[in-house]
């Protein structure tokens, strides 16, 4: 927990908090209009459609402005949104009031690492678009994900991946070989935002899994943006657009194929809480 972390690990969540601080009040600008962050969010949203039934309680980790945890509201659901940048959590309790649903949002200000400070029992805990790759002791975090989810409920996570080829093929092709190299590093590598530093971590489905093994069992996973480019490259899908969308459609059928399962820009995992002793 943050409390009982080093010195460097402290720095380094707060280098995170003050990165997405300081873009929390245009964050829904050109994210909100990307059609390939939203081609991804949407997928989330079905998982746990799908997985969890409407009437049931979730654990949004890493709200963001709260388009996740304001979705899942108007869907019936009752939702704990919770994030580690102050500023998100007042976007999100900005858009939960707006939209007439904050009977059914309830928003904190506590990191993944803080879960410990969340009492309670949920169906179902959600994250979208990579804060678990931002969390510091991501085994830490399956043990407080385990304490809070009952036996039975299901975890739904979107995850940043390892191995996205278009980002290789794109930072190659250009000649930035080591920014094409960055998913490869292992442990904490910084990433640059708004002139800020984002402390993160990335995965391969499996090496995420073993984190989780000890409290979930595994459902299955699948790829997100591994034939449709990453949201980076949002001009170059609108200059391409139809062919982009046929290439969506490669992702739809093809995403959760063995290999290909494990590539993409971001992966989409679905775990079970297995019985408490």
């Amino acid at each position: 927990m943050f409390e009982q972390s080093t010195p460097a690990v402290e720095s380094q969540l707060l280098d995170t908090r003050r990165a997405f601080d300081s873009v929390a009040a245009d964050y829904d600008g050109p994210r909100g209009n990307n059609v390939l962050i939203q081609r991804m969010r949407r997928a989330m949203w079905n998982a746990v459609r799908d997985e969890v039934p409407p009437g049931s309680r979730l654990l949004d980790l890493g709200c963001g402005t709260g388009l996740d945890a304001v979705e899942f509201a108007r869907r019936g659901y009752r939702v704990t949104a919770t994030d580690w940048s102050p500023r998100m959590v007042e976007r999100t309790r900005a858009l939960a009031a707006q939209v007439a649903t904050p009977s059914r949002v309830d928003v904190r200000h506590v990191g993944i690492h803080q879960l410990d400070r969340i009492e309670g029992e949920f169906d179902g805990i959600y994250s979208n678009l990579g804060p678990l790759n931002c969390a510091p002791d991501l085994e830490a975090a399956a043990a407080g994900c385990a304490r809070l989810l009952r036996p039975g409920g299901k975890l739904v996570f979107s995850v940043i991946g390892r191995v996205c080829p278009w980002e290789i093929g794109h930072y190659m092709f250009r000649g930035r070989f080591r920014r094409a190299a960055v998913r490869a590093a292992r442990g904490v590598t910084s990433v640059g935002m708004n002139r800020h530093t984002i402390w993160t971590r990335y995965y391969l489905p499996r090496e995420f899994y073993r984190a989780f093994a000890e409290h979930f069992a595994l459902c299955g996973y699948r790829a997100l943006g591994l034939f449709m480019p990453p949201p980076y490259l949002l001009d170059f899908y609108r200059r391409h657009r139809r062919w982009c969308d046929w290439l969506g459609r490669l992702d739809d059928r093809l995403g959760g194929l063995p290999l290909l399962r494990g590539m993409g820009d971001h992966f989409l995992i679905v775990m079970s809480a297995r019985s408490r002793p």
